[in-house]
C-alpha cells in the first residue's frame, strides 16, 4: 500500500531558527534550528511544509526557505503570511489560526499532517495544540529537540510525534474517573444511591468542593443529612489536599444571648464578668480548615454582621478586644429554614445571605428519593450489624413489605433519615435471632404512622378543617372525638394520595404487612360510605 504524503505545519522561529548566527552567515549551520532540523532526519520525509511567517520577517523567511530546500530539495515550501500584532494575545492568535484551519482543506485520509509546536510563543503552541485536539487541524503534533551531543558538524537533534487520540490513553482517563468516583462515593457515605436528581446533585457538590473555597450553603428539611454531608465535604477536601484539615462544627441553635458572640469570635481577658482568661473562639479554631455552622438562620443579627466581616475580610473583633483577630476558613452553612423569608421578616441579613448563597444545594427529602430506600436499608443494616456485633437480618422475606410501606406516598418520614434510622434500629434491636419478622415490620409501620398523625400534616388546611370541609359544621360537631380523630387522618391521606388504591395501601399498611387485608381500596370505600363520602368527593 502506498504511503501517504506528509505535510508539516509550523511557525518560523525568528529566534530559535537563527539563534545568534542570523542572516546568510554559514556559522548558523553550527546551531540547532528546530524547523530546519526536521528535514535533516533520514527517517522523516515531508513532501510539503506550510510555514507561517510574519511579513516583517521577510528576509529571515527567505533565508529559512533556502536552507530547507538545500537539505531537502524534494520538499515544497508554502509560506503563509500571518501578521500578528501581539503573538502573546490568545484571542488574536487562536482566531488567525482557526481562520486558516477553516479555510484549508486538509484530508486526513490522503495526507499525514504533522503540526510543529517547537517554535513560536507559548500562546502559539497552546493554540496549535487546541486546534489539533479539537480536530480542526486533523493531524498529530511533532516536537523537535536539540541534540544531546553538540560535537557534530550539524546539529540535527531529535523529534517526537505526539498523537492526541485520547482513545490511546484509556488507562489515564480511567484513573481520573476512578478518582472522581471515589470522591463521589465519599460524599454519599458509601451508599450506592439510585435517585438521578440526588446523584447529579452530589456530582456537582464534588466538583465545587474540590475547586472552590467559597462558602457552601446546604438547605433542606430536618434529617436529610446536611451535617453528615458537611463532614464528608471536609473529608474530601482533606483527601485532595493530602493533609488533615481542621473541622469545627457549631449548632447555632445552641448559641444564645451574650455568650453567642464570645463562643464564635472569642473574647479578651476581663471583657465581661467571668472572663478570667482570653478565649480564641470557634472561628479561630477553624483557621486553615472548615467551619460548619448548622442552623445558621438561628444566629442573631449582631453575630451575622460579624460573621459577614469574617468571611469577606478574614478578620473580626473578639468581645472586649482592641485589635482584630484573623482566621482563614471555608464556611459551610446548613439550614432547614427559608432564609429568603427570614430576610423579608428582618430576621436575617440580606448581605450575609447574598454572600453565603454563591454555592447553594437543596438536599431532597427521603420521600423524594423512593429509589434510595433499599440502598439505605442495606447500609443501615450493615452499620448496625458492625456496631452491635450481631448479624442483622437482610429481610429476605419481609423486605418487600417494609419497602412497600417505606416508599408509599402516605409514609411521611417527617424527620427523614432520623425517622428511617430509628425505625431500622428498633426493628433490628427487637428482632429475635437477628431476623426481622412480618410482625416486627407491621408493628413499626403502625408506630410510625401514629407518630406522624399526632404531629399533623405537613401543609395545607389543619386536620380539623378537613372534617368541617367534608361534613359541614353540623356534621363535624355531631362526631364523637374518637371518630373525628380517625376521620381526620383518613381525609388527610386521601387528599395526598394519587388513587383510592394508593390511599388504601397507606391506611392499611400494617394489615397488608400481616396479610390481613385483601382489598385495601374496597375497605377504604366502605369506611367513607359511613359518612356519605366518596374518594373523588374528598379529593
Amino acid at each position: 500500500m502506498a504511503t501517504r504524503p506528509t505535510t508539516i505545519v509550523g511557525f518560523l522561529g525568528s529566534q530559535l531558527d537563527f539563534g545568534r548566527k542570523r542572516g546568510r552567515n554559514r556559522e548558523r549551520w553550527d546551531t540547532w534550528r528546530p524547523t530546519v532540523s526536521l528535514f535533516m532526519h533520514d527517517d522523516l520525509e515531508a513532501e510539503r511544509l506550510v510555514l507561517f511567517a510574519d511579513p516583517k520577517h521577510a528576509s529571515l523567511t527567505k533565508t529559512l526557505v533556502g536552507d530547507i530546500r538545500s537539505v531537502s530539495p524534494n520538499t515544497e515550501v508554502e509560506v503563509v503570511d500571518m501578521p500578528l500584532e501581539d503573538p502573546w494575545d490568545l484571542a488574536e492568535v487562536y482566531g488567525a489560526l482557526r481562520d486558516f484551519a477553516d479555510a484549508t482543506a486538509f484530508n486526513a485520509e490522503e495526507e499525514d499532517l504533522l503540526v510543529h509546536v517547537t517554535t513560536g510563543t507559548h500562546v502559539v503552541q497552546i493554540c496549535l495544540f487546541l486546534l489539533v485536539e479539537s480536530g480542526h487541524l486533523p493531524g498529530r503534533l511533532i516536537q523537535s529537540s536539540p541534540p544531546s551531543d553538540r560535537g557534530g558538524d550539524r546539529a540535527v537533534g531529535g523529534y517526537t510525534i505526539i498523537d492526541l487520540d485520547l482513545s490511546r490513553y484509556d488507562r489515564l482517563a480511567t484513573r481520573f474517573e476512578e478518582e472522581r468516583l471515589v470522591g463521589v462515593d465519599l460524599l454519599k457515605g458509601g451508599i450506592e444511591t439510585r435517585n438521578q436528581r440526588f446523584n447529579a446533585l452530589v456530582d456537582r457538590i464534588e466538583r465545587v468542593a474540590l475547586r472552590s473555597e467559597e462558602p457552601i450553603l446546604l438547605t433542606g428539611p430536618t434529617g436529610v443529612g446536611k451535617t453528615a454531608l458537611a463532614r464528608r465535604i471536609h473529608g474530601l477536601k482533606g483527601r485532595a489536599a493530602r493533609r488533615d484539615l481542621g473541622f469545627v462544627e457549631v449548632n447555632c441553635a445552641t448559641l444564645r444571648g451574650d455568650q453567642a458572640m464570645s463562643a464564635l469570635f472569642g473574647h479578651a481577658k476581663g471583657a465581661f464578668t467571668g472572663a478570667i482568661e482570653a478565649r480564641d473562639g470557634l472561628l479561630r479554631a477553624a483557621d486553615g480548615g472548615v467551619l460548619f455552622l448548622d442552623e445558621i438562620g438561628e444566629l442573631g443579627l449582631d453575630e451575622q454582621a460579624m460573621l459577614l466581616r469574617a468571611i469577606e475580610e478574614g478578620s473580626f473583633l473578639p468581645v472586649g478586644a482592641d485589635a482584630p483577630a484573623t482566621s482563614s476558613f471555608q464556611l459551610i452553612a446548613g439550614t432547614n429554614r427559608d432564609l429568603g423569608r427570614a430576610v423579608r421578616e428582618g430576621r436575617f441579613r440580606e448581605d450575609l445571605l447574598a454572600r453565603i448563597d454563591l454555592w447553594s444545594f437543596e438536599l431532597p427529602a427521603l420521600t423524594d428519593r423512593p429509589e434510595d430506600i433499599e440502598p439505605n436499608l442495606d447500609h443501615e443494616l450493615g452499620r448496625l450489624s458492625k456496631a452491635s456485633g450481631r448479624r442483622a437480618s437482610r429481610l429476605i422475606v419481609t423486605r418487600p413489605a417494609f419497602v412497600s410501606f417505606a416508599t408509599d406516598r402516605g409514609s411521611a418520614w417527617r424527620a427523614n433519615f432520623r425517622d428511617f434510622r430509628a425505625a431500622i434500629t428498633r426493628m433490628t434491636t427487637l428482632a429475635e435471632g437477628g431476623r426481622i419478622t412480618r410482625s416486627d415490620v407491621a408493628e413499626e409501620a403502625l408506630r410510625l404512622q401514629r407518630g406522624w398523625s399526632a404531629l399533623g400534616g405537613d401543609a395545607g388546611a389543619p386536620a380539623a378543617d378537613l372534617v368541617r370541609e367534608a361534613l359541614g359544621e353540623d356534621g363535624a360537631a355531631a362526631l364523637d372525638r374518637f371518630d373525628r380523630v380517625q376521620l381526620e387522618d383518613v381525609l388527610r391521606v386521601c387528599k395526598d394520595a394519587r388513587s383510592l388504591a394508593d390511599a388504601g395501601r397507606t391506611l392499611f399498611a400494617a394489615s397488608r404487612a400481616k396479610k390481613a387485608s385483601s382489598n385495601d381500596g374496597d375497605r377504604l370505600r366502605k369506611y367513607l360510605r359511613r359518612f356519605d363520602l366518596t374518594f373523588d368527593g374528598v379529593r
